[in-house]
């Protein structure tokens, strides 16, 4: 009996087999395996020919001849020797393997004889992609500062929930604080106003995209990639061709998924729902399609690959790509920016209702464009007359006029001084059950 394969699977395997040791040195044949992968898997298959891969691969350009360069044909050779050596050493993997068959570029992901399945690991740790030097050490300071501010983001956010929580409890128990901390959080407590808490903006350097303006981009910092294997675990890292990192306060920095998560956990204990927040880069795999989830941001690797939508609206490399454009919409949605000051004004964002591997479970992904746009989706989502809204253009591109069970929302925000203002629905895509 054939056995079926999801596509979540499918994405899992090959992000297992990109990640392992056996690619971490070879970036030009990750990029091929992961470009002819990811082709099959979005139904472009027949696609793929040597000139395809030499010309969006290998960057031999419009002219290039596969008869005479057989740069092609020669990395297909040394993928395929790679895939039988990562079986070879990973015999008891993941319940799919992935083969290049000889004179063929389409992958085939066919059933592992074991049907063992073992939880994915965690990222690994990447091993160091060059020599040692001053230029190498100053990217990995800017990366352990970059790290170590997310963290301290995260650390912030898990306090405010952690105080918001505090502050929802009957006065009785606040007042029951022992003396040695009562006398320093009594000012702070019922009948008090609830306090203010505040989220640092901290400066850092983030990867360029194509929703930039050519203002940004132009002021960049170029880094070869080379030199960041640290990053070779990002969805910026398959994505964009050259690493170029510019300057930010307000983009990019979290501070808009962290609000966001605080009003997610504060309406969930409201009505006596308990939550888990956790970082994207200690979620494996087995966590997200057990269970109910909810992503935030459009920079993880499980909403980028693993939950890919084939129709409707796609978020990549800092834009929003329209499969299908119907009347009055666009084909690609693009941050707007003020001319003379080169701060965002708009902002856009995708809701998707996904179904997970359990039909009574869903994976719910939201992310903007910049941060702002993912505040601005939570915000939406929790406002009753917003929902409304949605709720009815849902019913309106029923065909039976119900509520699809699984379903796409583009939104868009104004954006002023970093901070979202009005939202509003652009479209909506039902996704059909069978998907």
């Amino acid at each position: 009996m054939t056995v079926a394969i999801s596509l979540i699977e499918k994405r899992e395997e090959l992000r297992r087999v990109l990640e392992s040791k056996t690619f971490a040195s070879s970036p030009k044949k990750t990029r091929f395996l992961e470009f002819v992968a990811e082709q099959t898997l979005l139904g472009n298959g027949d696609k793929l020919n040597e000139y395809l891969i030499g010309v969006e691969v290998y960057e031999r350009g419009t002219d290039f001849n596969p008869q005479k360069d057989p740069i092609v044909r020669v990395q297909a050779h040394e993928i395929r020797r790679l895939l039988k050596k990562y079986y070879e050493e990973n015999g008891n993997g993941g319940p799919v393997r992935i083969d290049l068959p000889p004179g063929h570029y389409v992958p085939v992901f066919a059933p592992r004889a074991s049907e063992a399945r073992n939880e994915p690991s965690l990222p690994r740790n990447v091993r160091d992609g060059g020599p040692g030097g001053r230029d190498v050490r100053t990217n990995r300071a800017v990366i352990v500062a970059l790290t170590c501010a997310c963290l301290f983001l995260l650390a912030l956010l898990l306090v405010v929930i952690r105080l918001h929580r505090g502050a929802n409890v009957p006065r009785t128990q606040a007042a029951g604080l022992p003396e040695s901390l009562a006398w320093f959080w009594g000012p702070f407590l019922p009948p008090a106003a609830p306090p203010l808490i505040v989220i640092p903006n901290h400066p850092l350097l983030r990867a360029a995209h194509d929703g930039d303006s050519a203002e940004t981009i132009a002021k960049g910092h170029e880094i070869p990639k080379a030199s960041l294997p640290e990053f070779r675990d990002t969805i910026h890292f398959r994505e964009l061709k050259r690493f170029v990192f510019v300057p930010s306060l307000t983009d990019f920095t979290s501070v808009g998924e962290s609000i966001g998560a605080v009003e997610l956990c504060e309406m969930f204990f409201n009505v006596g729902q308990r939550s888990h927040v956790q970082q994207s880069r200690l979620v494996n795999f087995e966590e997200i399609r057990q269970d109910n989830a909810i992503l935030l941001g459009g920079n993880q690797s499980w909403s980028g690959r693993v939950f890919l939508n084939l129709e409707g609206f796609h978020f990549q490399s800092g834009v929003i790509l329209n499969q299908n454009p119907r009347a009055g919409e666009k084909a690609v949605y693009k941050p707007e920016f003020d001319p003379v000051t080169n701060q965002l004004r708009r902002d856009y964002a995708l809701v998707l209702m996904l179904p997970n591997d359990s039909a009574d479970k869903r994976v719910l992904l939201i992310y903007g464009i910049y941060t702002q746009g993912s505040q601005a989706a939570i915000e939406y989502l929790k406002n009753p007359d917003r929902m409304a809204e949605l709720h009815k253009a849902l019913s309106d591109v029923s065909s039976t006029h119900q509520i699809p069970q699984y379903f796409q929302a583009l939104l868009t925000t104004t954006v002023e001084n970093g901070v979202p203002g009005s939202s509003s629905l652009v479209a909506v895509r039902p996704i059909p059950t069978g998907n």
